[in-house]
């Protein structure tokens, strides 16, 4: 099965509506991993963020 999850809330990303999320996460991080839903480690610093999945590794944005 090939699954795809909402980077805020967790859940699939093809079940619901994620309209919300994608407003929030236009000002936050992401929290889980799309790939695997993991809960990821995440870092905010005044310049950006990086949010480290363990399977998946780490995904970083700066603010430019």
């Amino acid at each position: 099965m090939d699954a795809s999850f909402c980077d805020r809330c967790g859940q699939l990303a093809s079940v619901g509506n994620h309209e919300a999320c994608a407003r929030a996460r236009e000002l936050e991080p992401p929290r889980y991993c799309r790939i695997c839903r993991r809960r990821m480690v995440v870092q905010v610093t005044p310049v950006g963020w990086s949010a480290r999945c363990a399977e998946h590794g780490l995904m970083t944005a700066t603010n430019a």
